[in-house]
């Protein structure tokens, strides 16, 4: 019997055991005591390793309450994934044999991320998000450790297409100053990536106290941020990263984006033409008639 605290889908599956057939109860001992190891097996593997039938996997999942076996999979990644410490992604990170093999394992896995987010992608919760986007006054971005290098992005990215954004690092506490007299109507857009630094955690739950509308881009449904939320967006990722799959979040960013310059066509071209000739007057970018 194992016992102890698990997290929630662990927990889950912890409780469900008396309710479970015999065989139920043999996969459900073998993912609470291997589930770093489960989470890499296929349903064949799986049904292999328990001595049961690939139908009785099949059955198990459903009995939990998934849609399939590859959601149970994504679910069960999502929490071994915010568990697991350096060390432990560096164990599982390949770092030998041919660097050509790890090139393409690794570009063929942003791949895998990038179709599951295609295919995924709530697209209704993608236009409200672009509508608070166009909506809100005053924007803030904020970010911390690897999700604060696409809040920059984010922000960088709709300051050439709205006024009123500001870029906020969410490990330094003036960030909680600024959004503390911030305007009423302000939206916080917060970008967290597994582990989840908690203070982000700390400030949706800030943002929420001063009734601020809130939006979260994440990659998981496990993250701890979205109960804050008003919308969010999910990035998926399929594997479990060594220190981080940026790519998905990326090109979500990349979307809202161009569907709020879209949305604003005539005040777009104006602000820009504005930023343009700032560009111009104060030599920002290589001017090739200047050499």
């Amino acid at each position: 019997m194992v016992e102890g605290k698990y997290h929630p889908v662990l927990q889950q599956i912890s409780d469900r055991r008396p309710e479970l057939t015999p065989k139920g109860r043999v996969l459900a001992e073998y993912i609470l005591k291997n589930s770093r190891k489960a989470v890499f097996m296929t349903a064949r593997e799986l049904s292999e390793a328990c001595s049961v039938s690939e139908a009785t996997v099949v059955r198990f999942v459903s009995r939990l309450g998934y849609g399939g076996y590859s959601e149970f999979l994504q679910t069960l990644r999502d929490a071994i994934d915010t568990e697991m410490t350096l060390p432990d992604r560096m164990a599982l990170t390949d770092l030998k044999g041919p660097a050509a093999d790890r090139f393409r394992r690794i570009v063929t896995q942003e791949m895998d991320n990038l179709r599951q987010l295609y295919e995924g992608m709530d697209m209704a919760a993608m236009a409200r998000v672009v509508d608070l986007l166009d909506r809100h006054e005053t924007v803030f971005v904020v970010g911390s450790r690897l999700s604060y290098t696409l809040a920059y992005y984010m922000g960088w990215s709709l300051v050439k297409v709205r006024e009123n954004l500001h870029i906020l690092k969410g490990s330094d506490t003036i960030a909680l100053d600024r959004l503390t007299v911030a305007p009423a109507e302000a939206l916080v857009v917060v970008i967290a990536t597994s582990r989840y630094p908690n203070e982000l955690i700390r400030i949706c739950r800030h943002v929420r106290r001063l009734e601020l509308t809130l939006a979260v881009l994440t990659d998981s449904l496990s993250s701890p941020l979205i109960p804050f939320a008003q919308e969010h967006l999910i990035a998926p990722s399929r594997y479990i990263p060594y220190l981080g799959c940026p790519t998905s979040l990326s090109c979500l960013i990349n979307f809202i984006v161009q569907e709020l310059a879209g949305r604003r066509a005539e005040r777009v071209k104006a602000h820009q033409e504005r930023i343009e000739q700032t560009y111009r007057e104060n030599d920002i970018f290589f001017n090739l008639d200047k050499g």
